[in-house]
C-alpha cells in the first residue's frame, strides 16, 4: 500500500521563506565582508595621500619662508647701506671709518636649491599636492627669486668685485645703491605676495607654520651637534694666516 505525505501549504512556503532569509543573509554578509575589506584599505590609502600632501605642503612653505626671510635681510642691507652713503655724503670725513661697514652691507641671498627642484620638476609631487594655483604661485615665486639672486645680489656682487667702487669716497658716493634698491623693494613684494597666496590657498596657518620651522631647525640642529662650529673654523684659518704673516716677516719675505 502506497501511503502519500501531504505537506502542507504553509510549512512549505515557511521552509522556502527560511531558505530566502538565509540567502540574503549570507549574501548581505558577504557584501559588507567585501565593502569593509577594500573600504578600510580604500580609507588607509587616503590618509596616506592626505598626509604625503601635506608633508609636500609644508616643505614647499618652509622654503618659501626661508628664502622670503632671506631676501628681506638683503633689502634691509641695501637701505642701511643708503643711510651710510648719506653719511658720508653729509660729512666726507666720516668715510674713512664707515667704508668697511659699507662693505659688509653686500647683499647676499642663501636658498636651498633641493626643495624647489622637488617641486619643480617632479610630476608626482605635483599630481599629489593637486592643486594648480598652487602649484603657479611656488613656480612664480621661485622664478622672482632667480631674478632676486641675479639682479640684485649678483649684479652688485660683480660691479664691486671689478672695480671696487665703495673703497674710495668718490666711488662709494656714487654707487648707485637706490636703484638697486628700488628693484630689490619690488621683487620683495611680489615675493610676498606669492608667498601669501600660497598660505591662502593651502591653509596654512602661522602656528602649523611655526610647528613645523620647530621641528626642521630641531633636526639639522641634531645633525650638525657633532659638526665643529663654523666660526671656530674661521679663527683657526685666521691665526694660521697671522702664524704665515708673522713667519715671513721673520724670513725677510714681503
Amino acid at each position: 500500500m502506497n501511503i502519500k505525505l501531504h505537506i502542507p501549504q504553509n510549512l512549505k512556503a515557511g521552509k522556502e521563506m527560511i531558505m530566502t532569509k538565509q540567502f540574503l543573509l549570507s549574501l548581505i554578509a558577504t557584501t559588507i565582508s567585501i565593502l569593509l575589506t577594500f573600504g578600510t584599505s580604500g580609507i588607509i590609502e587616503y590618509k596616506k595621500k592626505q598626509n604625503a600632501k601635506r608633508e609636500i605642503v609644508m616643505m614647499v612653505m618652509y622654503d618659501l619662508y626661508s628664502s622670503l626671510k632671506s631676501v628681506e635681510t638683503a633689502d634691509t642691507s641695501l637701505h642701511e647701506a643708503m643711510d651710510i652713503q648719506l653719511l658720508i655724503a653729509q660729512d666726507t670725513a666720516k668715510f674713512e671709518e664707515q667704508k668697511f661697514r659699507l662693505a659688509s652691507l653686500v647683499p647676499s641671498v642663501n636658498f636651498a636649491q633641493a626643495t624647489e627642484r622637488i617641486f619643480s620638476s617632479s610630476i608626482e609631487t605635483i599630481n599629489i599636492v593637486g592643486n594648480v594655483l598652487f602649484t603657479e604661485s611656488v613656480a612664480n615665486f621661485y622664478l622672482v627669486r632667480g631674478m632676486y639672486k641675479e639682479m640684485v645680489c649678483d649684479s652688485i656682487a660683480n660691479q664691486l668685485v671689478k672695480a671696487k667702487p665703495i673703497m674710495t669716497l668718490k666711488g662709494s658716493l656714487n654707487f648707485d645703491y637706490c636703484e638697486y634698491a628700488m628693484l630689490s623693494s619690488s621683487l620683495v613684494k611680489e615675493m610676498r605676495h606669492y608667498y601669501q597666496m600660497c598660505r591662502e590657498i593651502m591653509g596654512v596657518s602661522d602656528k602649523e607654520l611655526l610647528s613645523y620651522k620647530k621641528e626642521r631647525e630641531q633636526l639639522e640642529k641634531n645633525i650638525s651637534g657633532g659638526e665643529v662650529p663654523f666660526n671656530k673654523t674661521l679663527e683657526e684659518l685666521v691665526t694660521k694666516q697671522q702664524e704665515i704673516n708673522e713667519a715671513k716677516l721673520k724670513s725677510g719675505i714681503e
